[in-house]
């Protein structure tokens, strides 16, 4: 949807030719613009509150380049790229300024959201192997205007590292546990604090982790309420959701 799409619509308003109920109706009902290989949804922020954001996994630096150009010139003036490898971000960074990290392989073009949520999200790792699902949250929920906090490396095998921030625990308003292995971290969470966790299994562990399997199930079984799971190694979604949770109060 671009700026002369809503300035025609609006002029319908001013002029008494269509009802505000229906121009928002159309608004929300916009049509997406073809490229050919996607589909880009122009007015998503509109529908879901946060713009469409590019999964660079199985994209070449061509198409996400043609998807971002698509993009800005409907007037999105911040494109998140997740699964974006260090090499199609150098490509990218060519024709856009791009904000790169490296760990979490994730990139953004534009400057992130002020942050404005009702609190912090607190994001916190098993251990530093599970770093590149929790930079890929944290980039993720500083682009979409919130205040982190990150504990890394704070797992269930030595508890006291956990414990030693146990005042940012419970002042969080959501908590990312992100953890392989056999995924504790995510019950042990939950047993400390009174807000949502979001619970992120990554791949990390030996052959019997089965690629993240393990930790996923027992994330799923978590004795502790409160627990919600994403997919393994889903850093991008868990800070998605905590990020609706954090402006649950712009509804009301």
């Amino acid at each position: 949807m671009n700026n002369t799409y809503i300035n025609a619509l609006l002029k319908k308003v001013a002029e008494h030719k269509i009802s505000i109920e229906k121009a928002a109706l159309e608004i929300k009902a916009a049509p997406f613009e073809e490229l050919g290989f996607a589909k880009i949804d122009t007015h998503r922020k509109i529908r879901n509150g946060v713009p469409e954001v590019i999964y660079g996994a199985g994209k070449s630096a061509e198409q996400i380049l043609q998807i971002c150009e698509t993009m800005k010139n409907n007037g999105q003036e911040q494109i998140l790229i997740t699964r974006l490898s260090e090499e199609k971000a150098k490509e990218i960074s060519s024709s856009f300024k791009l904000d790169y990290n490296n760990i979490g392989n994730i990139g953004l073009i534009g400057e992130p959201s002020n942050p404005d949520g009702i609190g912090k999200i607190v994001i916190a790792t098993g251990g530093t192997s599970d770093m590149y699902a929790a930079e890929e949250a944290a980039f993720t929920a500083k682009a979409l205007g919130n205040e982190i906090v990150c504990l890394y490396d704070v797992g269930v095998a030595g508890l006291h590292r956990l414990l030693a921030h146990i005042d940012e625990l419970m002042s969080a308003s959501v908590v990312i546990a992100v953890a392989g292995m056999e995924g504790a971290l995510a019950s042990v969470v939950a047993g400390l604090v009174d807000c949502p966790v979001i619970a992120v299994p990554t791949s990390v562990g030996y052959g019997a982790s089965f690629g993240g399997l393990s930790a996923l199930l027992s994330m799923l079984n978590s004795c502790a309420s409160g627990v919600s799971v994403v997919n393994i190694d889903n850093g991008f979604g868990a800070a998605y959701q905590a990020n609706m949770i954090n402006h649950i109060g712009e509804r009301k």
